[in-house]
């Protein structure tokens, strides 16, 4: 069994800095790409930032004010986030794409999400 466990979400104001931690745990042979979704109410979930590879990705509306990384030993992907803004606001889900085993499927993986509340 797999987990991805988030947190660092919360409240804070416009202009202001949050940093989400996302540990993946469980039976894990290789992790492919970790990454961040976010889904605001009544919008569609969207890719925010995806590392795999050493390479990076960003949706646009974030770039230049959020930095993904990853600490391989730990299995733990991060999100600095700052100069947030209002429509920032979400639940931010952490995503995984990797192997149980050696032989198991490429599978991807999904975290229960935390919310990101920015007031103006």
């Amino acid at each position: 069994q797999v987990q991805l466990l988030e947190s660092g979400g919360g409240l804070v104001q416009a202009g202001g800095t949050l940093r989400l931690s996302c540990a993946a745990s469980g039976s894990i042979f290789t992790i492919n790409a970790m990454g961040w979704y976010r889904q605001a109410p009544g919008k569609q979930r969207e890719l925010v930032a995806i590392t795999s590879g050493g390479s990076t990705n960003y949706v646009d509306s974030v770039k230049g004010r959020f930095t993904i990384s990853r600490d391989n030993a730990k299995n733990t992907v991060y999100l600095q986030m700052n100069s947030l803004k209002p429509e920032d606001t979400a639940v931010y889900y952490c995503y995984a794409v990797l192997r149980r085993s050696f032989s198991d499927y490429t599978m991807n993986y999904w975290g229960k999400g935390t919310l990101v509340t920015v007031s103006s």
